[in-house]
């Protein structure tokens, strides 16, 4: 068995408590073990703690086969992204110089540009290609310091493509559906290292020439045939795009294959969307910049975790979420990149900045919403978001002493060395 010790860390940040969603004051809370080690046997999490009594404790971590001496450096859990759209093919930079020229998103969507312009060219490419540039992200995340990423599907609109897009995600886990024979184009034998979330989000636009009611029909015909290639079913709730009660039509197909529920919510406009989560009881309800104080109340009684995803305000040049009413409100909050052709960015870390610095969440809330939070949105709290012992060995240890490192050093990457599964990734 492999194994593997982490010693000497400047600040060890476990994020230990509870294997639960933190919400309010609790949020803010974080165990910081000076000169501190994490000891991994196999995959797993063995013990945490001060570098000396984890030796007294653990003699034989001092024969593990691989050690790394964290002297002068941040040792955190692994990164988690709750929310992102990492499939698909194309390039949209136009529409960046189009927003900066003052067309806002609608435009950009009813002229044929935004999400329909992403589908006709993912619908043209082949699964080597959609896999190839998932691989791709998936680099650029991992070393950035993400070691489990949910991956949205939502950019084919019809049954194919949004079956060809979850099979490139089980590609790119490793696995097939059906098998990959050896040898055929685009079939991996070895996952990345990346832990991928499957989401199926088959109404995430409409048409041209169809109705959002058509559009929903065909989702809810589809959704029991593709429910077993995912984990989540989502919807994009918008005025203009979907409404509530359609939204709720393709979520509750979605309940009846056995998906778990994820809404993208009044992102727009103070649609219904976070009720229509809340009544659903809905895992996660995303971007919520419009969501007003009965949304919050109606999410922290559903026990429904609020994702906010900053960089899409960034590149809409939009307001933020108001992060400081969710706290207040005793709703878990948690960050993800929203990492899509629009937001065509793989960095928790920068999502992390900017929460600290838009949104106005604390840093100690910041890193629980990139963390044990994120893993709730994802139903992997049990496994991942903290350092402690049983857990999966996903860490990330930053260049600089402390965590605060995740939004001090903006623009460039404060990750170090990743370690997956107990494996050293990145380094």
């Amino acid at each position: 068995m492999t194994s593997l010790l982490i010693r000497n860390a400047a600040e060890l940040v476990t994020v230990a408590g509870p294997d639960a969603p933190r919400a309010g004051a609790e949020q803010g809370k974080l165990e910081i073990i000076k000169d501190g080690a994490v000891y991994c046997e196999g995959e797993r999490i063995v013990a945490v703690g001060p570098t000396n009594q984890l030796l007294r404790k653990y003699p034989k971590a001092k024969k593990a086969k691989r050690t790394i001496d964290a002297a002068g450096h941040a040792v955190i859990p692994g990164l988690v992204d709750c929310h992102a759209h990492p499939v698909f093919a194309g390039d949209r930079c136009d529409e960046y110089a189009m927003r900066l020229a003052g067309k806002s998103y609608r435009e950009i969507l009813a002229a044929g540009g935004g999400i329909l312009k992403s589908v006709e060219h993912t619908r043209a490419a082949t699964h080597a290609e959609l896999l190839a540039g998932l691989r791709a992200r998936l680099d650029a995340a991992l070393a950035l310091g993400t070691t489990t990423l949910e991956a949205k599907t939502g950019y084919g609109l019809d049954e194919r493509t949004e079956r060809k897009m979850l099979e490139v995600i089980a590609s790119a886990r490793g696995r097939s559906n059906p098998p990959l024979k050896k040898g055929r184009q685009g079939g991996e034998k070895k996952g990345h290292p990346i832990d991928l979330v499957p989401t199926l989000l088959f109404a995430h636009a409409v048409p041209q020439g169809w109705t959002a009611d058509d559009l929903a029909d065909l989702a809810v015909d589809a959704t029991p045939r593709l429910a077993p290639l995912a984990e989540f079913v989502d919807v994009f709730c918008e005025k203009g795009i979907f409404d509530v009660e359609q939204s709720r039509r393709v979520l509750q197909a979605g309940k009846d294959a056995g998906l778990q529920v994820k809404v993208h919510a009044d992102e727009m406009c103070l649609l219904g969307g976070a009720k229509l989560a809340a009544s659903l009881k809905a895992v996660s309800a995303d971007h919520l910049l419009y969501a007003d104080d009965e949304s919050i109340v109606a999410l922290r009684d559903a026990g429904t975790i609020a994702v906010f995803l900053p960089g899409t305000p960034f590149v809409l040049r939009v307001a933020y979420a108001e992060a400081r009413r969710w706290i207040a409100g005793n709703v878990p909050v948690a960050v993800g990149s929203d990492l899509n052709p629009n937001c065509y960015c793989e960095s928790l870390p920068f999502a992390f900045a900017l929460s600290v610095y838009e949104m106005k969440l604390t840093p100690a809330e910041a890193l629980v919403a990139v963390t044990i939070n994120a893993a709730a949105a994802i139903r992997r709290e049990k496994e991942i978001g903290s350092l402690a012992p049983g857990k999966l060995a996903d860490i990330a240890i930053l260049h600089g002493p402390s965590y605060l490192h995740l939004g001090y050093h903006i623009g460039g990457n404060p990750v170090q060395a990743v370690v997956k599964r107990g494996k050293v990734v990145v380094e």
